[in-house]
């Protein structure tokens, strides 16, 4: 058995910003439980890794070769490098090609007598099970959404038939689960209910890399077991031999263990956007914006929430990923004392815990509804792919920490949040008793979420008993090879 110092984890993410960052926050868990860390990426990808992990000499990064293949444009090593989703599928699957790489890395780790306790990757990285069970290392799965999220996907998949018969405004039942909301058929994400589309090129990719992830050694969940005790049970009914699920999170505060607490900006060098609020006056006065890297926001609809923020009344920074889009014509004279719009990368997370932001009008992917509410802030739910749905449904509705916009048809299949709903919408928030009941919730669960981080603390506890059982099964592992 290797002792403390020695011991090493490797980590694979895929490579989108949303999934690797949590997993770069993990490794910095890791290493200040004297775990060495050695994260395998691409060139491209880890030079922006690089920068997120200076300051940690137990994570070492492993670069191996993006492969080029037809479909792909030359050069996209991140999915935020993609000319558009369409190009998503491609993506994936030119990610399998690293299966070879990988399995190289691995060898070498065994064959220098410095085997990993295991390796945790990433949901779409399905075939690092097979190269993880040849080699006799554990895999575990890292999926980037809460416990309760996977669950209704889990179970959608596999009742895909009987849901598929219902109308989208319908309730969905799923056997055995008790929801805290009430769930439709608009609510679930397209791919879980294609299970039997056996034609279809993203389905037969979901099933494969869902086999691996159900033959997994544990899974990691960036969540607290106080967000999540009543669903992990059912979650770990769908994974085979018994595997284990590990709420860990939120994984990015193990970098504030001391707790993280709204204040003005204490950065010698701020960012243009941290001035800005440092010079609002009023605390809890600003609604911050912004709709994650994944999702294609046509300019339509970018002006409808520029009309909407500006008829709101309330001050904003708004984070604008389109290079294409501009400000609707006279729009910028408006609102040049009262909003903020960036399009370079922020730090999402320094900006929410700045006492003059009030509230977040957010797409809803998981982690950025993790940072809200470790920040306190209240969320106005604008969900728009994947899982961001229910995520928006757990904040509103289960939890409370949050409102919802409303959302009409327009202009052919364009969802489209009109102006006047996006207004409202942010003047309750920020102004009506509603979004005071919102505040006033977030920040209850914010207390929670930090203390689970800490000695102690549920997420604390939870990884040292994961560290402790990955030794002990290292060391059953050593004494049955040398048998």
């Amino acid at each position: 058995m290797p002792s403390p110092s020695a011991s090493r984890v490797v980590i694979f993410p895929f490579m989108a910003q949303g999934h690797t960052l949590p997993l770069l926050d993990l490794s910095k868990a890791l290493s200040r439980q004297q775990i060495k860390v050695t994260i395998i990426t691409t060139p491209s990808n880890a030079k922006s890794i690089a920068k997120c992990v200076p300051s940690h000499p137990d994570i070492h990064l492993h670069e191996i070769p993006f492969p080029t293949i037809d479909g792909l444009p030359k050069g996209c090593e991140n999915t935020s490098q993609l000319p558009s989703l369409e190009f998503l599928l491609p993506f994936l699957h030119a990610t399998k090609q690293l299966q070879k790489p990988f399995e190289e890395v691995l060898e070498t780790m065994i064959k220098s007598n410095a085997p990993p306790l295991c390796v945790i990757s990433d949901f779409f990285l399905g075939f690092t099970l097979a190269s993880c069970q040849a080699l006799g290392v554990p895999r575990l799965v890292f999926h980037g959404m809460s416990a309760l999220s996977m669950t209704i996907s889990k179970s959608s998949w596999v009742n895909a038939s009987q849901i598929n018969s219902l109308s989208m405004l319908d309730p969905v039942v799923l056997p055995g689960m008790k929801l805290p909301f009430t769930l439709t058929k608009a609510d679930l994400p397209a791919e879980t209910l294609n299970s039997s589309n056996h034609d279809d090129p993203m389905s037969q990719f979901i099933g494969e890399v869902g086999w691996a992830d159900v033959n997994s050694w544990g899974i990691i969940i960036n969540s607290f077991e106080e967000l999540e005790k009543d669903h992990i049970p059912f979650f770990e009914s769908f994974y085979l031999n018994g595997a284990k699920a590990w709420c860990l999170g939120p994984l990015f505060l193990y970098d504030k263990i001391d707790g993280l607490d709204k204040s003005i900006n204490q950065d010698q060098n701020p960012s243009m956007s941290t001035q800005w609020l440092d010079e609002q006056s009023t605390p809890d006065s600003v609604i911050y914006v912004s709709f994650g890297t994944q999702a294609d926001v046509s300019d339509s609809q970018l002006d409808e929430v520029a009309f909407g923020l500006e008829e709101s009344g309330f001050p904003f920074v708004w984070v604008v990923r389109s290079k294409a889009w501009s400000l609707p014509s006279g729009m910028e004279e408006k609102i040049k004392d009262r909003g903020l719009i960036v399009s370079e990368w922020v730090d999402q997370r320094q900006i929410l815990s700045h006492r003059a932001i009030g509230g977040f009008l957010s797409h809803c992917g998981w982690n950025s509804v993790l940072e809200s509410v470790v920040a306190g802030v209240p969320i106005l739910a604008w969900p728009m792919i994947a899982e961001q749905s229910l995520n928006a449904k757990l904040i509103v509705d289960g939890l409370g920490a949050g409102l919802g916009v409303k959302r009409v048809q327009n202009q052919g299949s364009e969802i489209l949040v009109s102006r006047q709903a996006i207004s409202e919408g942010v003047k309750e928030l920020m102004g009506g008793q509603k979004g005071t009941s919102a505040r006033e919730r977030a920040e209850a669960l914010g207390r929670v979420a930090r203390r689970a981080v800490q000695k102690d603390g549920s997420s604390h506890d939870t990884l040292s008993k994961l560290i402790d059982q990955l030794r002990a099964y290292y060391s059953r592992r050593s004494k049955n090879c040398a048998c």
